[in-house]
């Protein structure tokens, strides 16, 4: 009989966290690009960002058709996965002048800044394996 031991959850390995230089734009005291950090995130976790990035719309004959927001998932799963900096800070968004973390992002980053930033947390999350590439190397 297989040992499912490996598959508990004290077993598991922990969320991904990681360091990131977005842009050279922002500098740490030493004048280096400054580091983000960054996390993964469950999959219980990222089931509520596409809910609250799904819209409703009525159709034809009283029904409803859901669909996700891709670009306001995007933010919210960027959002999610940044823990600095603090991106829910007051400080942070009046000097921006915005309120909310989706919109102080949008402000503070360059669009291949954004770009980047999400490639990586995508990539964290495990969003850049290709399925099939996943069904070669289980075969292999």
């Amino acid at each position: 009989m297989n040992d499912l031991s490996m598959f508990f959850a004290q077993n598991a390995a922990v969320e991904v966290a990681e360091e990131f230089a977005v842009s050279p734009r922002f500098k740490d005291k030493d004048g280096k690009a400054a580091k983000w950090k960054l996390r993964s995130i469950s999959e219980d976790e990222n089931q509520e960002l596409r809910k609250s990035a799904t819209k409703k719309t009525k159709v034809k004959g009283g029904n409803y058709t859901s669909d996700v927001d891709q670009n306001e998932y995007l933010s919210k799963l960027v959002v999610a996965c940044v823990t600095f900096p603090d991106l829910k800070n007051a400080e942070i968004q009046k000097s921006y002048g915005v309120i909310g973390a989706e919109k102080l992002l949008r402000k503070m980053l360059l669009p291949g800044e954004f770009s980047g930033l999400m490639e990586k947390v995508t990539a964290m999350n495990g969003f850049d394996q290709d399925m099939n590439e996943l069904v070669e190397e289980v075969k292999n």
